[in-house]
């Protein structure tokens, strides 16, 4: 069964000029339980991650920073977003909620986050929308508890995966690849164990055949025994911030490259949703269902 994390608390606690696109977390779910793709039984609450969890990740100055709502004005514009208690308590379900989809997967070969994919949070600071790195503390919290052993995050948002970069410079069980827009925010990349900067306006074409050259490769080089991958939808040509034009369809063909090796490798991959900017809440929301849509057809 594709297992799912979702939650009420996903829905953004942000003013209302503040809610678009976030209010996708809310659509995605009703979409996909109307056009059949899953049901209720799908879906999963994730628990809030605890603090000492959160530690292996991040440092205890930036937590209690979160706790005791003591982050500069500087910080905060750097996040992007009015701070909040709620805001906080949100993001520690949605990051336990990749946690939980990786052990899921582990059982199912496939689970996913209909949030997540932080990747611009760092140890010390959040970044660009992101507090919690759900990925690096879910990654963090398998190799500690033993579970896992050499772990491939596969990036594939239009911006650099930059925290996750840094957080994972020192630690070889964990290979960090990411496929941007070469220009795109952020300005200064950190060192991921593999980049590949794209320039504007790449097209499906060139998108996809890159990625089908490279990922063959870099499975039997990692030789994973768990995959997160970060399938944001800001590559589309109607993204605001995106600067890549890959078409709606070209966008799951890519998930569809990744979806399948994984289950070709027989390797456990969970699934977090990263950026999604176009001025439709059509074409996200349906772009990100394409996701659903396919883990459905490939593994159930």
């Amino acid at each position: 069964m594709l297992k799912i994390a979702w939650s009420p608390i996903y829905k953004y606690p942000l003013p209302e000029g503040h809610r678009f696109p976030m209010i996708k977390y809310e659509l995605l779910p009703e979409q996909l339980l109307y056009e059949g793709t899953v049901h209720d039984e799908n879906f999963f609450h994730p628990d809030a991650a605890r603090d000492e969890d959160i530690l292996l990740t991040h440092t205890p100055e930036y937590l209690h920073k979160l706790h005791s709502c003591t982050l500069s004005a500087k910080e905060i514009q750097n996040i992007g977003f009015p701070m909040s208690e709620l805001l906080v308590r949100r993001g520690k379900h949605i990051t336990n909620g990749t946690y939980q989809c990786a052990l899921y997967a582990l059982q199912y070969g496939i689970a996913m986050n209909i949030a997540g994919g932080t990747h611009h949070s760092f140890a010390d600071r959040g970044e660009g929308f992101c507090i919690f790195n759900d990925i690096a503390y879910a990654a963090n919290l398998l190799l500690h508890t033993g579970t896992c052993r050499k772990i491939l995050i596969i990036d594939l948002d239009v911006h650099q995966g930059n925290g996750t970069a840094k957080i994972f410079e020192q630690e070889d069980r964990v290979f960090t690849f990411s496929m941007h827009g070469e220009k795109n925010y952020p300005t200064r990349k950190e060192n991921s164990s593999m980049d590949i900067g794209l320039p504007d306006h790449t097209e499906d074409k060139p998108y996809l055949d890159i990625l089908r050259n490279t990922l063959p490769a870099l499975i039997d080089k990692v030789a994973p025994d768990m995959i997160f991958y970060l399938s944001g939808v800001d590559v589309l040509k109607t993204d605001k911030l995106g600067r890549l034009s890959l078409s709606k369809q070209g966008c799951k063909e890519r998930d569809r490259i990744v979806l399948e090796t994984a289950k070709k490798n027989r390797i456990p991959i969970a699934v977090s949703m990263g950026g999604g900017y176009s001025p439709m809440l059509t074409d996200i929301v349906d772009a990100h269902a394409n996701t659903f849509r396919l883990a459905q057809e490939l593994f159930f």
